[in-house]
């Protein structure tokens, strides 16, 4: 009953967003044959063209997926044309087949419909030169504030919801291509939230958690510290905004967590956005740093610019990939590897919302850089106590312990870290689901625990 109630609900919403976005299709399609019957206009007076005499469809009454997005980027008619455009050769490819149309005076196609040609997609991929052709037509003064528009003013192009896609640095901006990623084509057209998943476009991902803060265990010092991050999200906009500190401070928070690995620093941050109910996307910086100079920026650029304005907490982690002990600047790569470092602190500066740096080691970060962030908090492995907690937790309530199995004993015995602790309940466990039991031995909780030392070049 539950399934077949969720499944009519996604057919609801795919059937609800199809007719919005079929209503923007009309709009587009009339804005387009209006601009072409002017723009070949024969006869001896002139057909003039104005872009606002074309207002897009009325959104504020609909709930769809496509409205949505409109209303909280603030979309204004020029960006709506930019989503369309892009969105139609996924959707509905033949409406731009009319942008094929050959010069009679050059024997090709016209140098100002712009456009792109796929290697498979036989259909009319639309450029920055397609949208200024629609809006502007051959208006030098209004081509050139679409242009400053598109470049630097819209919502759209700076969250990456639609991407401008330079295929040859040597030729003008103008020929860019306007693409929409396939998760956000998923998004438009089937109604449900747009959340980008990784890509070599969109170097994150998102992570997230079923557990509880109770599965948590940490020290009470880093509980209070993590409190403190809680605090900033429910009352920043009020100390902001109403105490008037907008002016004296920065805009988000950025936290550094430090510890071994498997300590609760991951953990930690999809709890937080649990708490919150913001998404948490998850950047390895040791794999964005590209050993292409300036490619480590643009990567950057991509994840803050689709961040920007989504509440979304933000976990850098390696930290010390970038912001790592600086040494001294000996040739271009040094020199352009302090770019990469002020830039992402910059950004981090303006972003308006949570940032988490983390490392396994506070020493291998700059202490200039540390005293940029809001807080610095260290994750510990557990003590004896805290690890009897752990191993307490970790079972599933669905086994029992031989009588062997002394987990007091165990936890005293084995210093190792929460994350060590359920590698080695998902080993023992998946032992006896092998046996066809539901019991944990002892023999396979010491295999376990043996196997992990080995795997972290430990001995026991």
């Amino acid at each position: 009953m539950d399934e077949t109630c969720t499944s009519d609900r996604v057919v609801d919403a795919a059937e609800q967003n199809a007719a919005v976005i079929e209503a923007e299709l009309s709009w587009f399609m009339a804005l387009l044959d209006a601009r072409l019957q002017a723009y070949f206009h024969q006869g001896e007076e002139l057909l003039h063209f104005r872009f606002d005499a074309f207002p897009p469809p009325a959104l504020a009454q609909s709930n769809t997926r496509y409205a949505q997005l409109v209303l909280e980027q603030g979309l204004v008619a020029e960006e709506r044309l930019l989503l369309v455009l892009a969105l139609i050769p996924s959707i509905c490819p033949q409406l731009l087949d009319v942008l094929f149309s050959k010069n009679p005076n050059t024997d090709r196609g016209y140098s100002e419909f712009g456009g792109l040609q796929g290697q498979v997609h036989s259909g009319f991929i639309p450029t920055v030169e397609t949208a200024l052709f629609i809006i502007a037509g051959d208006n030098i003064s209004q081509r050139f504030k679409t242009m400053r528009f598109i470049e630097t003013g819209s919502a759209l192009l700076a969250s990456g919801i639609v991407q401008c896609i330079n295929h040859n640095p040597h030729e003008p901006w103008t020929t860019n291509g306007l693409f929409i990623a396939k998760d956000v084509v998923d998004s438009l057209t089937s109604g449900q939230e747009y959340k980008p998943g990784y890509s070599q476009e969109f170097p994150a991902r998102r992570i997230t958690t079923n557990l509880d803060w109770h599965h948590l265990v940490l020290p009470t010092t880093v509980m209070e510290q993590l409190e403190e991050i809680k605090h900033w999200v429910k009352h920043g906009e009020a100390l902001m905004q109403d105490w008037g500190m907008a002016g004296k401070l920065s805009p988000g928070f950025t936290t550094l967590f430090y510890g071994p690995p498997g300590t609760g620093k991951t953990l930690s941050s999809c709890l937080l956005g649990n708490y919150c109910q913001r998404d948490v996307y998850k950047i390895d910086l040791s794999l964005m740093v590209s050993k292409y100079i300036g490619e480590t920026e643009k990567n950057l650029a991509r994840i803050f610019d689709t961040a920007q304005s989504r509440n979304w907490i933000l976990f850098f982690d390696e930290a010390d990939a970038l912001f790592g002990k600086r040494t001294k600047v000996d040739d271009s790569h040094d020199r352009y590897a302090n770019q990469e470092v002020s830039y992402l602190l910059q950004r981090i500066e303006d972003f308006d919302g949570v940032v988490i740096l983390a490392t396994n080691f506070k020493s291998n970060i700059d202490d200039a850089f540390i005293r940029r962030f809001q807080s610095v908090i260290q994750f510990p492995l557990p003590s004896v106590a805290e690890r009897i907690k752990i191993w307490q937790k970790a079972f599933s309530s669905k086994v029992e312990l031989a009588e062997d199995v002394n987990l007091i004993a165990i936890a005293e015995k084995y210093d190792v870290s929460g994350g060590t602790i359920m590698n080695v309940v998902r080993f023992s466990s998946l032992r006896a689901l092998s046996r066809d039991s539901k019991t944990i031995i002892k023999d396979d909780i010491e295999e376990g625990v043996r196997r992990e030392f080995i795997k972290e070049g430990k001995r026991i």
